[in-house]
């Protein structure tokens, strides 16, 4: 079967390409033919770039402080700064003709895919989603035959973030389905509420791919061990968070290390651009692989944690959405590893240990139903 699948464009998310990946290596181990929809990203808005470059050049100029004013790589400096993640991209996805805007969707058409499968990721979250319906599939005729199923797909957050029209035609769309799956328990209360529609839930795809198969993608690359403990994959650092890292180090006696790009593109001038190059989707892997201890923010960085084994703190994070936390920790038992307030009692649950044998004993039964799912949605 000729599949084609529909996710958020790339950029350099680990995550996001990781769950691509996977997506793609179960696929093909059940015998079809896949290629994921290989789509641009449009970037921050005209708006925000505006008043962002407003804010930086007021601060400047106005008062003084040392900030760079640009907000947005060129072409050129995002391919550097892409370099690594885009050479795993090349290597280990197939995808289609290059999609230069939402419009050019609808050439997909012309491919003749037997099936279509939405996910995962934050496919349903109209911020992430220049235009929603193409992630309902809605680029193509009706009734044009395809099989067309979810897996993993996800709005983000608990809340309805869809505009009346936009719930209208999504509904319209999403009744075309043969079947329904979602990666947030609240993403089942989401369709059933707004478009009367029943789904399940379902692990993330990388949650799919056996562990060995992510130990090999990084022994292929030959990396050096890390020295250091304690890996810190965060998102959004702030001081809060730091004093956390420094309590964590102090405790457990521990070195931090990230697989993070040293610097920010909005931090640095043109001639500390090297400072912003992503390091190697198999890099971020074995940060995963060497660590004894993991804080991170990130909902992919949590299931790296489990896949591996690591005892770690998940930070929540309401602004990205802590309905993918909040799910992913509940199905393992896992809810006392959501940190939501840096204190005391975060040398406490530094003692506590994980169970990790049960752990892998839930992954391994949510592992074979999700992909039954996949096989018998496909196949029926």
């Amino acid at each position: 079967m000729k599949i084609g699948i529909v996710t958020l464009p790339f950029n350099s998310n680990y995550g996001g390409i990781l769950q691509a990946y996977a997506m793609q290596s179960v696929l093909k181990k059940m015998g079809h033919k896949v290629l994921t929809v290989n789509r641009t990203s449009k970037g921050e808005s005209w708006m925000f770039k505006t008043l962002s470059f407003g804010k930086r050049f007021v601060q400047r100029y106005c008062f003084g402080k040392k900030v760079v004013v640009r907000t947005w790589p060129t072409k050129k400096e995002a391919t550097l700064i892409a370099q690594h993640t885009r050479k795993f991209i090349d290597e280990h996805i197939e995808l289609t003709n290059y999609l230069n805007s939402e419009k050019d969707f609808k050439t997909l058409q012309e491919q003749k895919f037997d099936a279509w499968v939405v996910g995962s990721d934050q496919v349903w979250r109209p911020k992430y989603s220049p235009d929603i319906a193409n992630h309902y599939l809605g680029f193509l005729p009706q009734n044009e035959g395809s099989k067309k199923i979810s897996y993993a797909a996800s709005f983000g957050v608990d809340s309805w973030e869809y505009s009346n029209k936009e719930t209208a035609a999504c509904k319209k769309l999403i009744e075309q389905f043969d079947a329904v799956g979602v990666r947030e328990l609240s993403g089942i209360d989401l369709c059933e509420k707004y478009f009367n529609i029943k789904a399940d839930q379902f692990l993330d795809p990388t949650m799919l791919v056996e562990k060995e198969e992510y130990i090999q993608l990084v022994e292929n690359d030959n990396l050096p061990m890390h020295n250091k403990k304690l890996l810190t994959y965060i998102l959004d650092r702030n001081p809060r968070v730091l004093k956390m890292v420094e309590m964590v180090e102090k405790q457990l006696g521990f070195e931090s290390f990230s697989t993070m790009p040293k610097n920010l593109f909005r931090n640095v001038g043109k001639k500390e651009l090297d400072q912003c190059i992503c390091p190697k989707v198999t890099e971020w892997i074995k940060g995963f692989m060497d660590a004894e201890f993991v804080i991170t923010d990130s909902f992919h960085g949590t299931v790296f944690c489990v896949i591996f084994n690591k005892p770690f703190f998940a930070l929540g994070n309401k602004k990205r959405g802590m309905s993918r936390f909040t799910t992913l920790l509940k199905i393992f038992g896992l809810e006392d590893r959501l940190i939501t307030e840096i204190d005391d009692s975060i040398e406490l649950k530094l003692q506590e240990k994980i169970d990790f044998g049960r752990v892998n004993k839930i992954l391994d039964t949510e592992k074979k139903r999700s992909i039954a799912y996949l096989r018998s949605s496909l196949n029926s």
